[in-house]
């Protein structure tokens, strides 16, 4: 092997022998990433600890790759570099080293797809959706959880059949482990499609019940609860996918396919999310409203208390928006966030809160005068109705009287035709 004075030791870096496997190698750096990522530590740790966090993402990225840790075992970090001239010389994209915290990736593409290396077929990747909350994508959260999958039969080692027993070819798929069949797509369509044989579960070979193994009764794979961990980066949004690499079900013959979760945000009964930023209403009194305050109007989504200090003489309308910077939702690169705006609704008294006369005229002056009387000639008392629903505004739609009526065909008419005459 080449090494040189310079070389970077990637196995010293992740804790791990020159020989571990790659659940090893996975092992060690999710244990490793978790102690250095840069929003875990305190602040005056940050610049070291995002040093650390990108040599072991580094690492990482290399010894996870069977081809580039070859490389790396045979020629060190020179096969990395491009003006040497070594065949590994792409440089390792650190563009998401956050989001690939914990062997994951958040959106974006898949490994092994177009412009990816080329390796050996892959099962199919599993995706589902997973609920979580306003606070747990403020806060960030990581899951523990068992999963049943599907897994290689340890066994027989995926073979299906008893120690030394001499396989004999599918005469269903003619050893080729595939066959075609066809899919109903739509009520008198279907399409033909290659599917593994299920008369020797594709492995081209076929054994007697008297010869396959017993823990798998000859289907290569066998049922296994696994302890899998979810990590949701604080500032994740709605839609975004986390993927846990190789964790679908074991196929054989196969590279395991990827369990994807996609992040479908519950409803918040007070905040509403735009992009970073948040939006909540508050409430306030009439005298508040006039004279000012000073308390706490909403509770955050960590716990804390959001404390407004309104001055007297500055006076709050219905619907005023309140601008608080930095109090949105976290970005999930950098300590930056969004803002929040707060909506602020105004709790007028409930009627007769006033006793008699004399306090409503005390009242009166204090409050601004009413405008000026309106001038006019002929004037007359109606009347009225108070709480008028709005939804009957136009509830004369469709009077032939008024020539205002609207076009009930689709594609016929945006808006009111005039009457005929």
């Amino acid at each position: 092997m080449h090494t040189s004075d310079e070389d970077v030791d990637l196995y010293g870096l992740l804790g791990v022998d020159r020989t571990a496997s790659q659940d090893q190698i996975k092992k060690a750096y999710r244990k490793l990433a978790l102690q250095h990522h840069p929003d875990k530590v305190p602040e005056d740790q940050k610049a070291e600890s995002e040093v650390k966090f990108k040599a072991v993402t580094q690492a990482y990225e290399i010894l996870r790759d069977e081809e580039k840790r070859e490389l790396y075992d045979a020629h060190g970090m020179d096969a990395f570099d491009p003006s040497r001239g070594m065949p590994g010389g792409a440089e390792v994209d650190m563009n998401d080293i956050l989001a690939s915290m914990f062997g994951m990736h958040m959106g974006g593409g898949m490994p092994g797809g177009p412009g990816g290396r080329r390796g050996p077929r892959r099962s199919p990747d599993e995706e589902q959706p997973y609920k979580v909350t306003l606070e747990e994508l403020y806060k960030g959260k990581t899951v523990k959880f068992a999963a049943e999958k599907q897994v290689i039969c340890g066994q027989c080692k995926g073979s299906g059949a008893k120690d030394k027993v001499k396989p004999n070819k599918c005469d269903r798929c003619k050893g080729m482990g595939l066959t075609e069949a066809y899919r109903q797509i739509a009520p008198g369509l279907a399409r033909k499609e290659t599917i593994p044989c299920d008369h020797c579960q594709g492995s081209g070979m076929y054994y007697k019940e008297k010869d396959r193994c017993k823990k798998c009764k000859g289907k290569r794979t066998v049922k296994e609860h696994k302890a899998l961990e979810l990590y949701i980066p604080r500032g994740s949004m709605q839609g975004e996918r986390i993927v846990l690499e190789g964790e679908a079900d074991q196929m054989p013959d196969m590279t395991p396919g990827d369990l994807i979760f996609h992040l479908i945000e519950e409803p918040h009964d007070h905040f509403t999310r735009i992009g970073n930023d948040l939006s909540a209403d508050i409430t306030i009194t009439l005298a508040e409203a006039l004279s000012g305050f000073s308390r706490v109007v909403i509770k955050h989504l960590d716990g804390r208390g959001i404390q407004i200090d309104h001055p007297r003489g500055k006076i709050l309308s219905p619907n005023e928006v309140l601008k608080v910077e930095g109090e949105g939702m976290p970005q999930k690169r950098g300590d930056e966030k969004g803002d929040l705006f707060l909506v602020v609704k105004v709790e007028f008294p409930e009627p007769g809160w006033l006793k008699d006369d004399k306090e409503y005229e005390a009242l009166q002056k204090l409050l601004p005068p009413p405008a000026p009387p309106i001038q006019v000639d002929e004037v007359d008392e109606v009347e009225y109705e108070a709480d008028a629903d709005i939804e009957q505004m136009g509830a004369h739609q469709g009077d032939p009287r008024y020539g205002n009526e609207w076009e009930d065909d689709e594609g016929e008419g945006d808006g009111p035709q005039c009457a005929q005459q």
